[in-house]
């Protein structure tokens, strides 16, 4: 079998080209075709726009801003390779184009990377292009491209580790669906051992549940699994999300020019082989120390902490474009054995893809109350027949999404902030025009829209109440949690920050680290006060632990 690493192997160029595989939040593979050229055009246009800003802020010709953005890029994955394969392929047309003084959108309208549809207005990010023909291209067709373009795209309908050896749906391989998407397999050739299992005899002999703790303490002779975890309520935590949940995000160094460095496409590889998602870093199933300078932990942290005993049972099943009517086609992904593993907190967090549609006329897409209710009952029957009993899980609300445009539509685009030419309000008009946008009902100017769409997203959260206080199930408590954005923000201003702060500022749509790791925080904080069953005894930290098993084998 061919190393993942070389399976995906791309360059930044290639890689924003094919967003329509990769970064989608809303990839509809029904209509794939049409959503996939604008995509394309989107990712052209980004990468183009680079090229022409690294040429202004070096002072240098488009040539060797070409050769600086595939200088910077890393060798894994072969990505500076194909940055420089790619360059010469489409290079003497960019630098041509760019030397006639024209803008991003007329290289990439030219290069037909852009296209416009009959009867479709031209998209357009900056002042409209003028005509220009030159032969069609698809990235996609090259040949040394062809069958890593496929590869992709079966990477991202497949919700399971990528390598795992006993088919216990856990991997020893961070990216690819693996360990930080789910908790770290121990021991990749025995299906028997993974995270989340109840000990096999205390683990006297082997770590079957992954969470470090294993053997015999040789003192008194008791197991140190039934010596440090017995009645401790051990439970792993499991999220059924959409992009938000997974953390979609795009470094804003990868498209300005005046921060790019050799250091800025440090992290592009794992970003590549993990959907362009940081599920790592995540509210609920982060299990990294928080890069945003922030002080609070995700969920998983809290309940290791609150008992070491979980370490490692997490699964973030989360996946970009998800909603209520798709989550059947991956829900068989979750791993949770109702006889062999211990109960778990699931929390289901489909927060905006039933309400956010592309369409130019979005609101005969959005999910009905009725199909809303209709998918979640067959979801929690789904996960009564599969939970082990003594589970809980809590159904969260969807937000009010005006504060993307209120907070954002006035500020500059990161591209747009080198000539301070693109605001986001630009930038959310040239993605509906694509029909690319992760949510034209919310980051349109049209203010009816806008409250229409927020007015559906409360009738949708109403759903969800009304089925936490009205169904019982066998094997779990139900209940729900709104999702509380704008109690966030009041926080956050009340801080010294500013609200534009917790929005990802190169898609200007999904929750930034810090509004997570807030999420986080208010979530806990109301389930610990309201429903403190749900999280298990606290198991306080035994200092032995820590001497006998380290940090209990990482993750």
């Amino acid at each position: 079998m061919k190393s993942p690493w070389k399976i995906l192997m791309a360059t930044p160029l290639f890689f924003l080209l094919t967003l329509h595989t990769l970064a989608s939040p809303a990839y509809d593979h029904q209509r794939g075709t049409r959503r996939s050229n604008g995509q394309v055009c989107i990712g052209c246009v980004l990468v183009v726009s680079v090229i022409e800003q690294l040429a202004q802020v070096h002072n240098s010709t488009v040539q060797t801003s070409m050769e600086r953005l595939c200088s910077y890029l890393p060798e894994k994955l072969f990505l500076k390779t194909t940055c420089y394969l790619v360059v010469g392929i489409f290079g003497p047309d960019i630098i041509k184009l760019l030397r006639a003084d024209v803008n991003a959108d007329v290289v990439c309208h030219t290069l037909e990377f852009c296209k416009q549809d009959p009867g479709q207005p031209l998209c357009h990010l900056y002042p409209l292009p003028k005509a220009y023909s030159r032969s069609g291209s698809d990235i996609c067709s090259l040949p040394f491209l062809a069958k890593i373009c496929q590869r992709i795209k079966s990477a991202i309908q497949n919700s399971l580790p990528f390598k795992d050896v006993d088919s216990d749906k856990y991997s020893v391989f961070p990216t690819l669906r693996g360990s930080h998407w789910r908790g770290r397999d121990c021991n990749d050739s025995n299906k028997m051992a993974y995270p989340g299992r109840r000990p096999d005899n205390w683990d006297t002999h082997q770590d079957s549940n992954c969470n470090g703790i294993w053997g015999v303490d040789p003192k008194d002779g008791i197991p140190y699994e039934k010596k440090f975890c017995e009645g401790s309520q051990p439970r792993g935590i499991i999220l059924l999300g959409d992009s938000a949940g997974a953390h979609f995000h795009i470094p804003p160094d990868w498209i300005t020019a005046s921060q790019m460095s050799l250091k800025s496409f440090f992290n592009l590889p794992t970003a590549l082989t993990n959907e362009l998602d940081w599920p790592q870093l995540s509210g609920a199933t982060g299990f990294l120390d928080s890069t945003s300078g922030v002080k609070e932990n995700s969920i998983y942290l809290r309940l290791r902490k609150r008992n070491h005993c979980n370490h490692r049972d997490y699964q973030n099943i989360s996946r970009n474009g998800a909603s209520s009517q798709s989550l059947e086609r991956f829900i068989e992904s979750l791993s949770r054995n109702q006889l062999l593993d211990q109960p778990a907190i699931v929390i289901y967090a489909m927060i905006g893809n039933d309400v956010c549609k592309r369409k130019i006329d979005p609101v005969p897409d959005m999910t009905t109350p009725e199909k809303l209710y209709s998918k979640v009952m067959q979801t929690l029957q789904y996960l009564d027949s599969h939970l082990p009993n003594g589970s809980h899980v809590i159904l969260y609300g969807l937000p009010d999404g005006t504060f993307l445009w209120d907070n954002l539509h006035s500020r500059y685009h990161p591209l747009g902030q080198l000539n301070k030419d693109v605001t986001y309000a630009h930038f959310y008009s040239f993605l509906n025009c694509l029909q690319v946008s992760p949510c034209h009902s919310w980051m349109s100017s049209n203010k009816t829209l806008r409250t229409l769409t927020s007015e559906r997203a409360e009738q949708l959260s109403n759903t969800l109440k009304n089925i936490a206080t009205s169904q019982k199930f066998t094997n779990f408590n139900l209940f729900y949690v709104d999702f509380d954005f704008q109690e966030i923000m009041e926080e956050w201003q009340r801080s010294g920050g500013q609200p534009w702060q917790l929005i990802e500022p190169v898609d200007g749509f999904h929750p930034s680290e810090v509004a997570l790791q807030l999420l986080a925080d208010r979530f806990w904080k109301k389930v610990q006060l309201q429903w403190p069953q749900v999280l298990g005894k606290e198991n306080p930290f035994n200092p032995q632990i820590e001497q006998v098993f380290g940090d209990q084998g990482g993750h």
